[in-house]
C-alpha cells in the first residue's frame, strides 16, 4: 500500500487529491494549519487508511515510517488569502517547500509540486506553455505569491539535479467546483455566493480580462497522471477555453436564475490581463484533456454553494 503525504490537504484542491489517493489505495496523511483549508473538507474522508496532522510546514517536518510521494499543496492561492498573508504566503513556498524536499529526500520518494499559472504573471504571450519565462513584478503586492512559486519551482528541480531526486511540477490553472471558501475573493465563489445572495457581482476593471477555468475533477485527473508518470518538466494542468468575466457573471447570473447586477470596481495591482495555459505537453504525455463543459461545471458548483447558503441559514451562521 503506498503512503502519500500531501501538505495543504485540507484546502480545495488538496482534500480532493486526498480522496482521490484513498480511492486509488494510498494512505494519506493530510498535513494543514487550516489558515486557508477547512476541517469540512476531509471529515468524510476519516478512514483507518487517513490521518490529520495540523501542522505548519514551514516547520521541520518528520513522519515515522515509508513515505512513497510527498504532494506539497501547503499555501494560500486566492489573491484575498496571500494579500493578507503575504510573508506567511512566502515563508510556505520557501521554508515549507525545503522542508517538504527534505522529508522526501530522507525517504526516497517521489516530490510533487503544486505550482501555479501565475508563475507567467501578467502574460506577454498567450496561450501560455510551460517554455515561457514569464512576466512577474517580483516587488508586487503580487510578487509574494508568484515569487514564492517560481523559488518553489526552482528548489524543486535543484533537488531533482543535484540529489537525483524523483519530481514532479505542476503549474495549476484556475479550478472551480464544491468546496471553495465563501470568502475565497475568487471570481467563481465571488460571484456564486453575489448571485444567490441577490446582492451586485463585483467585476474588477473593465470585466474584459480572461481566464479559463478547470472544474475540479478534471483538473484531479490530470495531477494523479502527471503524479503516476515519469515527467520531471513543468507541466500546465487547467483547461485551454477562454472566457472574459464579464461572459463568466453573465453565465453565472443565468445558471442562478440571478437578476443581480454587474458592479464594476478598480481593477487590483498587476492583475493579468489574459490566462489561457497551452496544454499540448499534458495532452502527449499525459494523454490528458479537461472533459467538463463550464456551464455543467458551474451548474454542480451552483448547487454545492446553494445547499451550503441554506445550511448556514438554517444554523445561524453568518459567511
Amino acid at each position: 500500500m503506498p503512503r502519500s503525504l500531501v501538505t495543504g490537504g485540507a484546502g480545495f484542491i488538496g482534500s480532493y487529491l486526498c480522496e482521490r489517493l484513498l480511492q486509488e489505495g494510498h494512505s494519506v496523511v493530510c498535513m494543514d494549519n487550516l489558515s486557508t483549508g477547512e476541517n469540512d473538507n476531509v471529515a468524510h474522508l476519516q478512514t483507518k487508511r487517513f490521518e490529520f496532522i495540523p501542522y505548519d510546514v514551514t516547520r521541520h517536518i518528520d513522519l515515522e515510517g515509508p513515505v512513497d510521494y510527498v504532494l506539497h499543496f501547503a499555501s494560500p492561492a486566492s489573491p484575498e488569502d496571500y494579500l493578507r498573508l503575504p510573508i506567511p504566503t512566502l515563508k510556505v513556498g520557501a521554508l515549507g517547500t525545503h522542508n517538504a524536499l527534505g522529508l522526501a529526500l530522507k525517504k526516497r520518494a517521489t516530490f510533487f509540486l503544486a505550482s501555479t499559472s501565475e508563475v507567467y504573471g501578467d502574460p506577454l504571450v498567450s496561450p501560455q506553455s510551460e517554455a515561457y519565462w514569464g512576466n512577474v513584478n517580483p516587488v508586487g503586492p503580487r510578487g509574494v505569491y508568484d515569487e514564492a512559486k517560481r523559488y518553489a519551482e526552482a528548489m524543486t528541480m535543484a533537488y531533482h539535479r543535484v540529489h537525483g531526486l524523483n519530481t514532479r511540477i505542476a503549474r495549476i490553472f484556475n479550478t472551480y467546483g464544491p468546496r471553495m471558501r465563501f470568502g475565497d475573493g475568487r471570481a467563481v465563489p465571488t460571484f456564486m455566493v453575489q448571485a444567490l445572495r441577490g446582492e451586485p457581482l463585483t467585476v474588477h476593471g473593465d470585466g474584459g480580462q480572461t481566464r479559463s477555468f478547470c472544474y475540479i475533477a478534471d483538473t484531479v485527473e490530470g495531477l494523479f497522471r502527471l503524479l503516476m508518470s515519469d515527467n520531471q518538466e513543468p507541466v500546465n494542468i487547467g483547461n485551454p477555453d477562454e472566457m472574459t468575466i464579464n461572459d463568466l457573471a453573465r453565465l453565472i447570473l443565468e445558471i442562478t436564475g440571478s437578476r443581480s447586477p454587474l458592479l464594476y470596481q478598480s481593477l487590483p495591482i498587476d492583475d493579468p490581463k489574459v490566462r489561457r495555459p497551452d496544454i499540448t505537453r499534458a495532452e502527449q504525455l499525459l494523454h490528458w484533456k479537461p472533459e467538463t463543459d463550464l456551464r455543467n461545471g458551474l451548474m454542480k458548483t451552483a448547487a454545492w454553494f446553494r445547499e451550503r447558503l441554506e445550511r448556514s441559514r438554517v444554523e445561524g451562521k453568518i459567511n
